[in-house]
């Protein structure tokens, strides 16, 4: 029986080559979602995003997590190869330093009154995402609090209450939907003859 073919999966950073291995699939975490690659995936490049990489050697049942950074993914003649300026594996993560560190960060991010598409808090929720991805690996995630670029719109601020009166317009006709208006709620009913006020002042 032929052997099935083995995809080649290297973890390149700013440091060097931090991952070599033969895998039978591996899973990245790219900008629009998570993606697969197997042996015999058509060439393809994409971005990558701050997250958790699942890979599985030749031959084995589990999966392997490692945590990386921003970067790229690039597929081509069965090699994946990923460009990113950060990598970790569990057994390098400091736990307790993270748990600090990710406690610190979504405080400052909670308390932020800047600019939204600030450098700084910008920074700050890519760490976030870094931090959150390290525990991932470690096997104890956070509870998910990694935070948009943009606020929720206050809607409340835009939309009338339901408890308002309606807004009356200056010029407006009032005869529409009161009855009592002067021109319909005394206005006489179909078919009824006008009153002759000089035959009412002979009787």
């Amino acid at each position: 029986m032929t052997e099935r073919a083995a995809l080649s999966l290297e973890i390149v950073t700013p440091k060097g080559v931090v991952l070599r291995a033969d895998i039978d699939e591996v899973v990245a975490p790219g900008v629009r979602g998570e993606f697969g690659l197997m042996p015999g995936h058509v060439p393809m490049l994409a971005a990558l995003h701050v997250g958790v990489v699942h890979y599985r050697t030749k031959n084995a049942a589990e999966m392997i997590d490692v945590a990386v950074g921003g970067g790229f993914v690039e597929m081509a003649d069965d090699t994946a190869l990923i460009l990113t300026d950060r990598f970790i594996t569990k057994d390098a993560i400091e736990v307790l330093v993270v748990r600090e560190r990710l406690r610190a960060v979504d405080d400052e991010l909670d308390k932020w009154l800047g600019e939204l598409d600030s450098p700084k808090r910008l920074e700050l929720i890519e760490e976030e995402q870094w931090l959150a991805a390290q525990l991932e690996v470690y096997g104890d995630p956070p509870v998910a609090h990694v935070l948009e670029q943009r606020r929720p719109h206050d809607f409340a601020a835009v939309l009338p209450s339901i408890d308002a009166e309606p807004a009356h317009h200056e010029g407006a006709d009032d005869s529409h939907g009161r009855g009592d208006a002067a021109g319909l709620g005394d206005s006489a009913a179909p078919g009824d003859e006008p009153a002759d006020e000089s035959k009412q002042g002979a009787a």
